[in-house]
C-alpha cells in the first residue's frame, strides 16, 4: 500500500510541475530562432544517405546566391541554417544524387539520369522549423515538409 501511494504521489507532482512549468528563456529564444534542416535516405539500401552533398540557395534575386554547402553526416542528417531568425525568400536545396550514388557503385549511370535532385521551398516565419526531407534512388526521389 505504501508503495502505491509513493508512486501516486510522485506521478501528482510531475503533473501538477509540468502543468505549471512554462518554457525556459533558453528554450523560448530556441524557438524564437528558426532553423533549416535536412536528412536523406538511401532507398536502395534503406539506410541513410551519409556523405551526400548538399547546396542551399536563396534564389529570390535574379541570379541564385549560394549560402552553404554541407556533407550529410552518418545519420544522413544536415543542419543548413542553425540559428535564426531565418530570412523569409525563397530558396532551393541542390541535393547531389549523382556524385553519391556513383561514388556508393550503386547503378548510377555516367552521366547520372539524376545530376542533383533541386527542391525549391519558401521561408515564410522567421522564427519557424524548416525540416526537407529526401528519399532517393539513382532514378527518383521524394521529398516533403518534415516536423
Amino acid at each position: 500500500m505504501k508503495r502505491l501511494v509513493l508512486a501516486l504521489a510522485i506521478v501528482g507532482a510531475s503533473l501538477s510541475v509540468s502543468a505549471d512549468a512554462s518554457p525556459s528563456h533558453a528554450q523560448a529564444k530556441k524557438k524564437a530562432s528558426g532553423d533549416l534542416s535536412t536528412i536523406v535516405t538511401n532507398a536502395v539500401s534503406g539506410g541513410s544517405a551519409a556523405g551526400m552533398i548538399i547546396e542551399l540557395y536563396e534564389i529570390s534575386g535574379a541570379k541564385p546566391r549560394k549560402i552553404t554547402q554541407v556533407s550529410t553526416g552518418e545519420d544522413g542528417r544536415a543542419d543548413l541554417i542553425s540559428s535564426g531568425p531565418l530570412p523569409l525568400g525563397k530558396y532551393e536545396l541542390r541535393f547531389q544524387v549523382g556524385d553519391y550514388f556513383r561514388k556508393q557503385s550503386v547503378g548510377a549511370s555516367d552521366p547520372a539520369l539524376l545530376d542533383f535532385v533541386p527542391v525549391r521551398f519558401s521561408i515564410t516565419d522567421p522564427a519557424g522549423h524548416y525540416h526537407v526531407p529526401l528519399t532517393c534512388t539513382p532514378s527518383s526521389y521524394t521529398t516533403y515538409r518534415g516536423s
